[in-house]
This record gives C-alpha cells, sequence and structure tokens, in this order.
C-alpha cells in the first residue's frame, strides 16, 4: 500500500501562492510534511485512519502540511544541512531551536504551525 500525503497539491495550491508549479516536486514536498506530521502526532493518524478523523482534525491536518511543506521547502537548505552553526567575522549563527522553531523528535517546524497541529490533540505524549 503506497503512502498518501495528508495534503493534496490542489489543498497546498488554495491556501498559498508558495506552492511549485510542478507537481511532482509538491506532491515530494507534501510526502515530506505529512511524514513529520506522522511524527509529531506519534503516528496517531496512521493508526486511526485520516478518514476516520474529525472533520476539524482533518482541516487543521491539511493546512499544517500545506504550510510545513512550504516552510520546509523554502528552509531546505538550513534544514538538511549538516551544520549545526557557523561563525563568519565575528558573526555567529546557530541552528536549532529558536523563538519561532520547536524541534520535536528531530522535525523543526514553526512553533505556530505545531500549535495548530496540538488544536487536534494528536500531538499529547501521553497514552491516547
Amino acid at each position: 500500500m503506497s503512502y498518501t500525503p495528508y495534503a493534496a497539491v490542489v489543498d497546498w495550491q488554495s491556501l498559498s501562492d508558495g506552492c511549485p508549479e510542478d507537481t511532482a516536486t509538491a506532491e515530494r514536498w507534501l510526502r515530506r510534511a505529512s511524514r513529520d506530521v506522522d511524527t509529531l502526532t506519534f503516528n496517531r493518524i496512521v493508526a486511526a485512519g485520516f478518514d476516520n478523523l474529525t472533520d476539524f482534525q482533518q482541516e487543521l491536518v491539511k493546512e499544517t502540511v500545506c504550510q510545513l511543506a512550504e516552510w520546509e521547502q523554502e528552509n531546505a537548505q538550513l534544514l538538511d544541512s549538516p551544520m549545526s552553526g557557523y561563525t563568519i567575522n565575528g558573526v555567529t549563527a546557530q541552528f536549532g531551536e529558536s523563538s519561532g522553531v520547536t524541534v520535536t523528535d528531530g522535525v523543526a517546524v514553526p512553533s505556530r504551525l505545531l500549535a495548530l497541529l496540538e488544536q487536534t490533540g494528536l500531538c499529547h505524549r501521553g497514552v491516547w
């Protein structure tokens, strides 16, 4: 059985102008973002089945996936870099958590998107 992202290219196109024109590229980013959402939700969507989520949960998951795909695409060079920081002429940059980015189980996500996804109730670390 093939993995299906939680949002389609048409969803991304309706939410933002940042969707790549090439459908195959957009689908790759949506798949990556969906896998990251699986990590952030401890695979609860996989276990329950996307269609078994409430309409509210489905809407928030789709919105999160689309926005995360766009953010990951825009920040791909930093996110995929093996460096944790650098210094040039006395100016230092460190990668990782900041006030606007949270790293959870190896997934860097904008804090506002994590807060959006948490509204689904699927991100709680306790027993579900």
